[in-house]
């Protein structure tokens, strides 16, 4: 399945991605629809956000005798404070029915957060800048290719886990400790987001 994702909003300045599965179309003539480009997940396209967990392109070399390849690195676990503890979790996610309306997305100021496919199967990253609160104008959207996983630097404003899948397996690595580690911030409805399938 393809997806897009659709914003009810007045063009925005930016580059536009040269590579995209999504189009940019119009609902009807009184309303202008801006299509937010749902770009291939590459680590320099992702930087601002995060991590992309993957071995292409990746530092390695050979240990145990040189029957492993280590990729060494792919990404850095965060926590605020000393007393917190990076802990290993598996979220197991189901499917949302499309075409879905984004209403909030949600940061972890104390901590970093990864997601790693345990079934090889794409799912789908929607992200903005960081910042005191995300600008629904600059939300991004990305598509991994099933073999790549991701890791949410701390404070990074981001959507819930989205599986394509009817369920969906991650590997989860994040931070445990006290304080509050999940804000969420609900759009207004003219700022709201569509994420829809495209055949």
């Amino acid at each position: 399945m393809t997806l897009r994702v659709t914003q009810r909003t007045q063009s925005v300045q930016g580059s536009v991605p040269t590579q995209s599965v999504g189009t940019i179309y119009r609902q009807d003539k009184k309303t202008a629809m801006r299509t937010l480009m749902i770009e291939p997940l590459t680590k320099e396209a992702f930087a601002p956000f995060g991590d992309v967990i993957e071995t292409d392109g990746s530092d390695h070399f050979m240990i145990n005798n040189g029957s492993t390849m280590r990729f060494h690195k792919l990404a850095t676990v965060e926590t605020a404070k000393p007393e917190d503890h990076a802990i290993i979790s598996i979220f197991r996610a189901d499917a949302q029915d499309m075409p879905l309306t984004v209403c909030m997305l949600e940061r972890h100021p104390l901590g970093s957060q990864a997601f790693i496919p345990l079934l090889g199967n794409p799912f789908l990253i929607v992200v903005a800048p960081l910042g005191d609160e995300p600008v629904s104008g600059l939300v991004r959207a990305f598509v991994t290719n099933g073999r790549q996983g991701i890791n949410y630097h701390r404070g990074v404003w981001h959507h819930p886990v989205l599986t394509i899948e009817k369920r969906d397996d991650f590997l989860v690595v994040d931070r445990s400790g006290t304080g509050n580690n999940c804000d969420e911030h609900f759009f207004k409805e003219d700022e709201r987001l569509i994420l829809a399938p495209h055949q």
